[in-house]
């Protein structure tokens, strides 16, 4: 069984009907927007079956997926900013996450295999019980900006999204929103580009929301995801987790991310892949991550011109593996967390959609034996989820 710590299930879920909370208009509005990035996915992002969405039940089922970290994303909202310099949060970006949530769960509710939402650790062990034929979909978010624009909602909201079986919050994403500073994170851009286009204030990791988001996240014990955070966001983060609890009992995860490499000289690092300092730090506080699959930033340092098979991808995939075992000397730091769906396209050759994941798993097998490869396919992600919902 593989639990997939980032998939987004939700990017082609647009049908449903409206909430009891939105005027019809808005439902309408909203509804148009979850189809227009749909229609854009088509294009630009999916890689399943004739090009279609790879992050489907049915897909899940035949690829050996016990359960998969959801990820509720609303474009629309963190796009909402003033460029260059980015724009603080507003008030109501949860409504569209929470419809989008109703949307998800509306749209499985008669599959009796499928459970969604988790919300508590008895759901989580019924759903991924060994050869059960069930599929958890756990709900994630990502982006912090939607938490709300001051610490007071921020607090409200995840204690809203804690009680609905959020399991993580990426606190910073794709653009400078006031919360986190973030990593470049647009394959098609090279950093430095990036950098000229989005600005972000120098030195700065966490902002006053950021903080409040970390700390309420850790009170209501979800799981705080470091994917997409600049270096200064990562470890202002965990420094403040060692502040308030030295014991590390709180876990950090990366969901969808790399190592860094010492880069070939054609090629500049990338910021979004983690330091060996990031994976000792996760790892100190029982923390995993998540290999993304995404082509551009697994193979990168690593001969990205020779990647053309799954062969080719599950060398790449277990040099990282092999990376993160040398840095904690330790299997127990590696999970997988693919972002299928989640406009990484190229994905790894072999692992488009998630039909492929039993592949990867027989793979995984081969090259580790079943204990090790058991750990990284699931017992390791299964090992935070229990300290969220225990």
């Amino acid at each position: 069984m593989l639990i997939d710590l980032h998939a987004h299930y939700p990017m082609h879920v647009t049908e449903g009907r409206p909430s009891v909370r939105r005027q019809l208009r808005d439902w309408r509005e909203e509804r148009f927007r979850a189809r227009l990035v749909n229609l854009i996915s088509y294009l630009f992002n999916y890689e399943g079956p004739g090009g279609d969405p790879g992050v489907t039940v049915q897909l899940m089922h035949a690829g050996g997926v016990g359960a998969a970290l959801s990820v509720l994303y609303v474009p629309f909202t963190e796009i909402d900013v003033d460029l260059p310099y980015g724009s603080p949060p507003k008030s109501g970006y949860l409504e569209a996450v929470i419809d989008q949530m109703e949307r998800v769960e509306r749209s499985v509710a008669n599959r009796k295999e499928v459970v969604c939402p988790v919300t508590t650790g008895d759901q989580l062990e019924w759903a991924v019980e060994p050869d059960s034929g069930r599929l958890a979909l756990i709900h994630c978010v990502e982006g912090g900006h939607v938490l709300g624009a001051s610490e007071g909602e921020i607090q409200t909201n995840v204690a809203t999204l804690g009680d609905r079986g959020v399991a993580y919050v990426t606190i910073a994403h794709l653009f400078w929103r006031r919360v986190a500073t973030n990593a470049p994170a647009l394959p098609f851009l090279p950093d430095w580009l990036y950098r000229l286009l989005f600005r972000q204030p120098k030195g700065e990791g966490l902002s006053r929301l950021g903080r409040a988001a970390v700390m309420a996240m850790r009170d209501k014990r979800m799981l705080i995801d470091l994917t997409h955070m600049s270096e200064a966001s990562i470890h202002q983060t965990l420094d403040l987790l060692d502040d308030v609890d030295r014991s590390g009992e709180t876990p950090v995860i990366v969901s969808h991310g790399a190592c860094r490499f010492p880069a070939h000289p054609r090629f500049r690092r990338l910021q979004y892949n983690l330091t060996d300092e990031t994976i000792r730090r996760i790892a100190s506080r029982g923390g995993v991550i998540g290999l993304i699959a995404c082509k551009h930033y697994i193979s990168r340092g690593l001969r990205p011109w020779l990647v053309w098979d799954f062969d080719d991808s599950v060398k790449l995939i277990c040099a990282h593996i092999d990376r993160i075992r040398a840095v904690t000397d330790s299997l127990d730091h590696v999970a997988i967390g693919t972002d299928l769906d989640g406009f990484i396209k190229p994905a790894l050759p072999g692992l488009k959609h998630m039909g492929r994941m039993d592949e990867l798993q027989d793979a995984l097998r081969g090259r580790y034996g079943p204990t090790d490869a058991a750990k990284i396919c699931s017992l390791n992600a299964l090992r935070v989820l229990r300290f969220r919902f225990q």
